[in-house]
């Protein structure tokens, strides 16, 4: 897989963002100034794969909360799309729309992708978990759906001890 030449490290600043929710409503990185924030990108609503790692989320959804952890999903999907995804699966975590892309650019997670042997344009699925402080704390560039959830919360119970 190639994306972007944007390639960002543990401890840079994470690239600052606002964003429409499933309403519309933009939400910015900079509201969760004194938080983590595990901000995931995923290539598309209601797919095996993202329907996997967002039910995920959402399970531990509280227990994330409660170690000052909010989620955030970022994908090219619209609005639209999102309210649909969170509506049909019962999905507690905030979903973002990047239709230009230029967000998931920034976090260097859009380029060429090779999926069943063919070559497309698309989202690199990955998480970054961003310190209260707004610096990239951890990232995940390989991710396992099924249980990237835990690996996520166990790596932010070891920051905060």
């Amino acid at each position: 897989m190639t994306v972007n030449e944007v390639e960002l490290k543990v401890g840079d600043n994470a690239p600052e963002f606002c964003l429409p929710d499933k309403d519309n409503k933009k939400v910015c990185l900079k509201d969760f100034k004194g938080k983590y924030v595990i901000v995931y990108f995923y290539p598309k609503d209601n797919t095996p794969g993202c329907t996997t790692e967002a039910i995920g989320f959402t399970g531990i959804l509280p227990e994330l909360q409660k170690l000052n952890a909010e989620v955030i999903g970022i994908s090219a999907d619209s609005p639209e799309s999102h309210a649909k995804f969170i509506e049909k699966k019962n999905l507690k975590v905030t979903l973002l729309s990047d239709l230009d892309k230029d967000v998931i650019k920034s976090y260097g997670k859009w380029g060429k992708r090779t999926f069943r042997g063919k070559e497309y344009m698309g989202v690199a699925r990955s998480t970054f978990l961003i310190n209260p402080d707004g610096k990239i704390a951890y990232i995940w560039s390989k991710v396992s759906v099924g249980r990237h959830h835990k690996e996520v919360k166990k790596v932010l119970v070891e920051l905060k001890n």
